[in-house]
């Protein structure tokens, strides 16, 4: 850089208060106070007994629904681009299944208050899958999802009744 490059520099950063280097080290300063806010919270003292699910047998059961929806969904698209559509219904319960399942899913991680209220929708909404599903028992997806769904309202009249 020039010297009369250097001078103006230096004449910009005066009128304006701050340079880049000081906005930096800022910066700097400022991450390094909120990282080290975080380590009370991460140590050993702090209680950590509420970070995880406390219905861990509940969440694997909605965990595994929700895989065996998925499974089951993608058989069904399947049937259809080969122009079967008699899984056409059963691909609408697993849907509605996996959309009340992924939310029941983020309650039950988080140790929701309304954990219990929504289960009563999710074990509804597993019965009618699960009752379609077993139609077509023959595809192994779809008795797999409806074994899964058995196993969620299993899971809640166990964990929450």
């Amino acid at each position: 850089m020039s010297e009369k490059e250097n001078v103006s520099v230096e004449q910009q950063e005066a009128t304006e208060g701050f340079s880049r280097r000081d906005m930096l080290l800022g910066l700097s300063a400022v991450a390094g106070m909120a990282y080290t806010g975080s380590v009370p919270a991460a140590s050993k003292e702090h209680d950590h007994s509420k970070h995880s699910t406390q219905l861990p047998d509940l969440m694997d059961a909605v965990n595994n629904c929700t895989d065996k929806g998925r499974r089951c969904i993608a058989h069904c698209l399947v049937s259809f681009t080969e122009g079967d559509t008699e899984l056409a219904d059963c691909a609408s319960k697993v849907h509605e299944m996996m959309s009340i399942c992924g939310g029941f899913a983020y309650l039950v991680a988080s140790n929701s208050s309304y954990t219990k209220d929504y289960a009563k929708l999710c074990e509804k909404v597993c019965t009618d899958c699960a009752k379609e599903c077993r139609k077509h028992e023959k595809h192994i997806e779809c008795e797999a999802c409806a074994n899964a769904c058995d196993d969620i309202i299993d899971s809640i009249k166990l964990s929450l009744s």
